[in-house]
């Protein structure tokens, strides 16, 4: 089969979620979205869980809404899903400033982060 050209299609074995405007910024969402690439979704999940990173209860929601669309709209087993992607990508970026010495502004930027994660079901090799 290989790649689909369209990113936003799923092959019948793969269902996705996409969050958007999460504020962080794609470089510390990217962090946490490498944690629970290709793992199994039950390992994923614990692991975001537990983890210390703010961002990673907003992976975690993200994630049991891929597995969710997995059983219902695709109707695949929960139990043998696996994180297939995670990918990060910017979005908007606030930009707000605060006064320095000498009349000068100190910009402030204020990156907001959109992630999609795919899981899969693996196909049984007979």
């Amino acid at each position: 089969m290989g790649k689909e050209k369209n990113p936003r299609r799923c092959a019948d074995n793969e269902a996705m979620a996409v969050n958007r405007m999460l504020r962080t910024s794609p470089q510390k969402l990217n962090l946490v979205a490498g944690m629970i690439r290709g793992k199994p979704v039950a390992r994923a999940l614990a692991e975001l869980t537990f983890s210390k990173k703010r961002i990673a209860q907003d992976v975690k929601k993200t994630l049991e809404s891929a597995i969710a669309n997995a059983e219902n709209n695709h109707g695949l087993d929960v139990d043998e899903l696996v994180v297939a992607e995670a990918y990060v990508g910017k979005n908007m970026v606030l930009k707000r400033g605060r006064p320095r010495a000498r009349g000068r502004f100190g910009r402030i930027e204020k990156p907001f982060s959109q992630l999609t994660i795919k899981v899969r079901q693996p196909e049984e090799s007979a």
